[in-house]
């Protein structure tokens, strides 16, 4: 199965050079970023990471239409599995592993939470108000 990680980006340049560096590449066949028009370097360290494909939003769309955008190019892809990993690291790239083995074991949907680790999270970056 062609598994395909997407990471919806905005202003992400401090962590993605970790998230993209745990991201377990043997059972990961392609990565897509898609850039919601960040201020920051996040295209340039994109870029730097070798992430296959890059796509930007000329002005900012929100979350939402990142997500979209992301799901899009998937499919494009021919994904059979997609991994949705935010790229500012309140996730931890490493459990994609035992999310696709939930898949394949037959699963229709997976969801990680970044809360079962307490405040992991955090220490991570997540703003406190949203923890």
């Amino acid at each position: 199965m062609k598994v395909v990680v997407v990471l919806p980006a905005y202003n992400c340049a401090k962590s993605l050079k970790k998230t993209i560096s745990e991201i377990p590449n043997e059972i990961v066949d392609e990565i897509v970023l898609v850039d919601d028009f960040s201020s920051d370097d996040t295209l340039k360290i994109a870029k730097e990471c070798r992430i296959e494909h890059i796509v930007k939003h000329n002005k900012n769309l929100g979350y939402g239409a990142n997500q979209k955008t992301c799901y899009d190019k998937a499919l494009e892809l021919n994904a059979d599995i997609v991994i949705m990993l935010h790229p500012d690291y309140q996730y931890d790239p490493r459990l994609i592993t035992s999310l696709i083995r939930k898949i394949e074991q037959g699963a229709d949907i997976v969801l990680a939470s970044r809360m079962m680790k307490g405040f992991e999270a955090v220490r991570n970056g997540m703003p406190l108000y949203k923890y």
